[in-house]
């Protein structure tokens, strides 16, 4: 009787043990891992039909998990900052317990490893977009005029715009999208502004601080770039606008501007037929700027 009760409450405190698994996504990935001989898989179709599989057993038994991003590179600094043993079961595992706070992750929803993959690689992507535009902002410093810091009031400046963009749209789910071309390096970031029963908007926190930062860097930077924001509503055709990022500002662009953008592809310039249902329109007002967000020496 003792053992019984003791194998229970075995079971019950796996139950409330949360995991993390860190996840070779691609082939070439996997092939890294492949030097360390505590590595046994050889090939990584297999490789991902075993994690699919553990995934789900473990979702069957009531525990949760978390799927980190494993990259084979900041491994191997992980362990030489730390001096640890890189072809060993226990370091991968300290390593992937890391990545659950501080790497791109997404829980385990009972979703398939095939929709769940391309998610954590966007996940990656909105988190390395969001460091490098935050480290750009950070290095503007403070204006030489005044002293105020540059990219801290871009940010505030970037954010007061947001808020009234999502005022002024029309009624429905709002789809969200910022290019900064003038940087280093072009930056692309997307907010989905979903409509609730009630009225209120529903963010995802990152999402709005990824697209947040980038708006704050075209505009701190005087950057070129765009802003467009396609609204979805019931039985409505969907509204499309947008905005230029000119000189540290927003400027509305006309619907016929909308329209060739849409219709253009912007590798080749060949033209893209119109979508069906969809109503190409200039943005709406968004008022005068208070004299408190942003700087603009």
């Amino acid at each position: 009787m003792e053992y019984s009760d003791d194998h229970h409450m075995r079971r019950s405190l796996r139950r409330e043990i949360a995991g993390t698994i860190g996840l070779l996504t691609d082939e070439h990935d996997f092939r890294a891992m492949r030097r360390y001989r505590s590595f046994t898989f050889d090939d990584h179709a297999v490789y991902l039909r075993q994690v699919e599989s553990l995934l789900k057993t473990r979702a069957l038994q009531g525990n949760h998990t978390t799927v980190a991003l494993f990259d084979p590179v900041e491994y191997a600094d992980f362990c030489t900052e730390r001096g640890l043993d890189p072809d060993l079961p226990a370091t991968r595992s300290r390593f992937t317990a890391e990545l659950a706070t501080t790497g791109p992750a997404l829980p385990y929803e009972g979703q398939p490893l095939a929709d769940l993959v391309p998610a954590l690689v966007d996940e990656a992507v909105r988190q390395a977009t969001w460091e490098y535009a935050s480290t750009l902002l950070a290095r503007l410093g403070s204006c030489a005029f005044c002293g105020e810091d540059i990219g801290h009031a871009a940010f505030t400046r970037a954010s007061d715009l947001l808020l009234r963009i999502l005022d002024a749209a029309p009624p429905g789910d709002r789809h969200l999208v910022c290019s900064v071309t003038g940087t280093p390096e072009a930056l692309v970031a997307v907010l989905r502004a979903e409509r609730a029963a009630d009225g209120t908007t529903r963010l995802d926190e990152a999402e709005a601080l990824e697209f947040t930062t980038v708006l704050a860097l075209g505009l701190a930077t005087r950057s070129p770039g765009g802003l467009v924001m396609r609204t979805t509503a019931p039985d409505t055709p969907d509204r499309v606008c947008g905005w230029r990022i000119r000189a540290g500002t927003l400027e509305p662009l006309t619907a016929g501007e909308v329209f060739d953008a849409y219709c253009t592809d912007a590798p080749s310039g060949d033209l893209i037929p119109p979508e069906s249902d969809v109503d190409y329109c200039v943005p709406p007002d968004l008022g005068e700027e208070g004299p408190a967000p942003g700087h603009r020496h």
